[in-house]
């Protein structure tokens, strides 16, 4: 299910009504209609230009200039990509539909197109708190596809699971928004050093190598995203001591 995005060469001109720019489509079919994100805003493409003529579409792999409309376009930069979606916004359905079936990593839309596709539906207020649970879903099935994709480690991957796990935690509570006891526990299982040595390890941080260096960092961006599980976990429970010692050392980790 191929998604179409276009990168950014030159804005030639804009305006408060949109403008037109030279891009390079890099996904899929770009075509006259279509809509694309940009951050949180919207452009919508009507018209395609090349060689000189006007053109229905083209293809990843070849440039044109376009028409955009939207007042966002003033504020494009060069190398920025644009997304396509559907007019309402989203393809949820779509999605879930095409993860259903495991595709292949080398598929469209690729797994950090998807994950920002989805991370945005998870956090849009606008949306009905069902649909952003069903975006939160395909956020974490993302984050397992990224990981897979760029030969990320367990604990890199971690800290994405992390992240949508504890938003979704923090705007809907346990039960609709996760498993709290799960997220520790699977968090937890990932940190290989007790609080003790990592804070002697953060002490002299600046003369560590800079894999340690990185490696407590990862650690620190995991337990900061699986706090937002504590205030559902129970006093005493192995979990919540395990995240309360964290919260003391979590600070002076670099």
């Amino acid at each position: 299910m191929p998604i179409a995005e276009l990168q950014v060469y030159d804005v030639e001109e804009a305006d408060v009504t949109g403008g037109v720019c030279l891009v390079r489509c890099v996904g899929g079919v770009a075509r006259a209609g279509q809509v694309y994100a940009a951050g949180q805003s919207r452009v919508w493409l009507r018209a395609i230009e090349r060689y000189g003529r006007d053109v229905g579409s083209f293809d990843a792999g070849h440039t044109a200039r376009v028409r955009l409309a939207g007042a966002v376009v003033a504020l494009l930069s060069r190398g920025q990509v644009l997304t396509c979606v559907p007019p309402d916004g989203h393809g949820l359905a779509e999605l879930e539909a095409w993860l259903a079936t495991a595709p292949p990593l080398t598929d469209d839309p690729r797994p950090r197109t998807l994950r920002g596709l989805a991370v945005g539906g998870m956090r849009d207020a606008l949306l009905p708190d069902a649909t952003r649970l069903r975006w939160g879903r395909v956020a974490q099935a993302a984050a397992y596809r990224c990981a897979a994709a760029e030969g990320a480690s367990d604990l890199v991957r971690g800290i994405e699971l992390a992240f949508v796990r504890g938003y979704l935690l923090r705007e809907f509570g346990p039960g609709p928004g996760g498993d709290p006891a799960a997220v520790c526990r699977e968090s937890l299982a990932l940190v290989d050093l007790t609080p003790e040595q990592a804070a002697a390890r953060a002490r002299v941080w600046r003369e560590l190598p800079r894999a340690e260096i990185v490696h407590l960092r990862h650690l620190k961006i995991l337990l900061r995203w699986t706090g937002a599980a504590r205030p559902y976990l129970v006093d005493g429970d192995p979990s919540a001591v395990a995240l309360d010692a964290w919260s003391r050392v979590r600070p002076v980790l670099p």
